[in-house]
């Protein structure tokens, strides 16, 4: 019994120390539950703390952009109703330049109303006298002027015949210089070859995706490059390529210079083509200034005044008809040359002023008038030779001809523009001219049949014999001639060779 105590004793304990100790880790778990609590609760106060934070500065931002949007939308307002105010402004303005036109257009009707009442009282009043003319002759206008020239002609056709050939053989005789210029042309066989040049205005793509490049963002690309050569470069839809449009062929060679140079660079942007657009038209400075200098090289002529030389160059960049004005100044400074040799005249001043003829069209898209009156400007500008002036300035039969000389620089210009080959004309124009030719010949009567040969520069016109005579084939060849002058536009001339056979047939029986 005394040993049983102690152990129960002991087992009250074990069993109170198991309470206490449950108990106690029940207050130190529910202490520590306590402050996990408390640190979540912290971490969403602080959440909201910052959400709120957020919120308000969305608002202030969005607060901000609403004001920023209005104003925008004030100032596009304002710009709407400047351009409102501008265009009723120009609607007004054109309203009037309407009415005056509607105005000045009713004036100009009464006025050809009263011209036409005017024409018609002189038409009937010359009516009236035909009609008395014919009634107290018996013939009609036409039947009348048709029986005088009958009668003229038959009456004195040897005697105009012999007198057209007198007429011939007198002007042979008084006319030496005619003669010396016939005789010129004859040597025109030795006139230099040309290679025709034609400025373009196209530049080849290599490829579709590089327009996008060229144009640029918003266009600045191509309106700096615009801006900086002085042309307009039009992007449209020709495949692989852009056009280049200008007056001044210069600036049309350094557009297509820096253009080809931004290409092969694949940079092109507005740093970039301001850098290669000086590069073209230093390249352009330089090839004008040995272009210059190669052909006063060439003709032989030395002490030319440099900017002359200079002007002389930009003619390698000007065409006229597909032909280079440049290698047809030198050409027909060769020409004149060989003439001036031929016939004993001035063979300096024929050269000279057979390269210098054309200067004036180096500026003519800068200058107002003809090229040859801006080239008469440039050569007294910088002190050349009277005789030199005088020798250019009729190559166009603008002036009268003052010296040998200037027959001599016509003729080598004729013969280097007209020449068969020089100039470059489509096949349709050329088979149109050609058509026309024949159909002026044919048009006449007593024509059996009309050829259009070399190239244009003769039309062979075959007569019936029967009823055209030797004096109406004179008549018909002039009156050929003439049409053709009113009717046609053509380098050079047009020789006009009526031919009349007559033949006669026996038989031997």
């Amino acid at each position: 019994m005394s040993q049983f105590i102690p152990f129960l004793a002991g087992v009250f304990l074990l069993a109170l120390g198991s309470v206490l100790g449950y108990y106690t880790r029940q207050s130190i778990a529910k202490k520590r539950a306590g402050t996990i609590e408390a640190k979540l609760q912290k971490k969403i106060l602080q959440a909201k703390a910052q959400a709120e934070e957020i919120l308000r500065e969305a608002k202030q931002k969005a607060s901000r952009i609403l004001e920023t949007v209005k104003i925008e939308e004030d100032e596009r307002r304002q710009d709407l109703l400047q351009t409102e105010r501008l265009l009723l402004k120009r609607e007004n303005v054109l309203d009037d330049k309407i009415s005056n036109l509607e105005r000045k257009e009713a004036e100009f009707q009464d006025k050809v109303e009263k011209l036409r009442k005017i024409k018609e009282g002189l038409e009937s009043l010359q009516q009236e006298a035909l009609r008395n003319l014919e009634r107290v002759s018996n013939l009609s206008r036409e039947e009348a002027k048709k029986e005088l020239l009958n009668n003229l002609e038959k009456e004195y056709q040897k005697e105009i015949l012999e007198k057209i050939k007198n007429l011939e053989s007198e002007g042979w005789q008084r006319f030496e210089r005619k003669a010396k210029e016939l005789v010129a042309l004859a040597i025109q066989k030795v006139a230099v070859s040309q290679a025709q040049e034609l400025t373009t205005t196209t530049v080849a793509l290599p490829n579709e995706e590089i327009k996008g490049r060229i144009i640029g963002k918003e266009g600045r690309n191509i309106r700096t490059l615009e801006r900086l050569t002085g042309v307009e470069i039009v992007v449209d839809e020709s495949p692989e390529a852009v056009m280049i449009s200008g007056f001044d062929p210069i600036r049309r060679q350094i557009a297509k210079t820096a253009l080809e140079k931004l290409i092969q660079d694949g940079r092109i942007q507005p740093a970039r083509i301001e850098e290669m657009v000086e590069k073209a038209r230093s390249e352009i400075n330089s090839q004008i200034k040995e272009a210059g200098e190669a052909a006063v090289y060439d003709v032989g002529l030395v002490g030319l005044e440099p900017r002359l030389v200079q002007l002389l160059g930009r003619l390698r960049f000007r065409t006229s008809y597909g032909q280079n004005v440049l290698l047809h100044s030198i050409e027909v400074s060769h020409l004149a040359a060989a003439l001036s040799a031929e016939i004993g005249a001035d063979v300096r001043v024929a050269k000279k002023a057979g390269l210098l003829h054309d200067i004036g069209k180096a500026v003519d898209h800068q200058v107002e008038g003809s090229h040859t009156d801006i080239g008469i400007k440039i050569m007294e500008k910088f002190g050349q030779e009277q005789e030199v002036i005088t020798a250019l300035k009729s190559h166009h039969e603008e002036y009268p001809y003052e010296s040998l000389e200037a027959i001599i620089v016509q003729t080598a210009d004729a013969i280097s523009g007209a020449r068969p080959g020089a100039r470059k004309d489509t096949l349709e124009n050329y088979l149109k001219r050609l058509g026309d030719l024949e159909n002026i010949a044919t048009a006449f009567s007593g024509v059996e049949k009309a050829y259009a040969i070399q190239a244009g520069r003769e039309i062979r016109v075959f007569v019936k014999p029967e009823e055209v005579d030797d004096l109406g084939a004179r008549k018909l060849a002039k009156e050929i001639a003439e049409r053709i002058q009113e009717e046609l536009r053509y380098p050079g001339e047009i020789k006009v060779n009526v031919i009349r056979e007559s033949r006669v047939i026996e038989y031997a029986k």
